[in-house]
């Protein structure tokens, strides 16, 4: 750990994203999640499009957002499919949006299609006040192809870059985010998301440049976090 003094429970809690993307969701699981969501103070629940109506009147009388995840998990959708499913949520409800790049289109070159992209859910996004984050998939990259997403991030004027769905084959990493932070500057924020599960995932992430973080386990990572600070 560096120098700079640690985020507080409260500040860690508003930088959780309380993730719950399970193919076999059922209304109990996202009731339930709701209800974590208000009892910690979580920033953001982050779910699938179909339960952003159920879960914003959920929440409605909180001050936590929803983030639809878009084009998952695996980003191969057209951009009109893309910016579609982004405005249909957030009419329904979300206050942010986090869409996978498409990959295959980086790796094979066609960049164009990758900055329209990103360029066209900024601009869906940003018109109804809404954050939107691009997620890289980074354990598909290589570091070279890490930087030029990230630089496009940057052109597009996105919120945030993330690390991961999740869902692929490796989550967040020091590493990354690192390198992540490094490319984008410090005014674009970073989101780790995949494989965080202990209070010290999370600060080890924070430390090497994340400012969100999304997880299943935001609950034990809280009970960890409070523990820790004797409350």
């Amino acid at each position: 750990m560096s120098d700079k003094e640690k985020p507080s429970v409260s500040d860690i809690a508003a930088m959780i994203d309380q993730t719950y993307l399970k193919t076999t969701a059922t209304k109990e699981q996202m009731r339930h999640f709701c209800e974590e969501v208000k009892q910690y103070h979580f920033g953001v629940l982050a779910i699938n499009p179909y339960w952003v109506p159920f879960c914003r009147e959920l929440l409605k009388e909180t001050p936590s957002k929803i983030s639809a995840s878009v084009g998952f998990p695996l980003g191969a959708n057209t951009v009109a499919v893309k910016v579609f499913e982004a405005v249909d949520s957030i009419k329904n409800g979300a206050g942010e949006i986090d869409f996978v790049m498409n990959v295959s289109a980086l790796k094979c070159g066609d960049y164009d299609t990758v900055a329209a992209e990103m360029r066209e859910l900024a601009r869906a996004c940003h018109d109804r006040g809404v954050l939107v984050k691009v997620i890289l998939e980074n354990c598909l990259l290589t570091d070279a192809e890490k930087e030029i997403a990230c630089k496009m991030a940057v052109e597009a004027q996105l919120d945030f870059v993330k690390t991961s769905t999740g869902l692929s084959t490796g989550g967040a990493t020091v590493a990354d985010v690192r390198l992540m932070r490094r490319v984008v500057g410090p005014g674009m924020g970073v989101k780790a998301a995949g494989g965080i599960r202990t209070y010290q995932d999370l600060l080890s992430l924070w430390e090497a440049g994340a400012t969100r973080f999304g997880t299943s386990a935001g609950v034990a990572i809280m009970k960890e976090a409070l523990a820790r600070e004797g409350k």
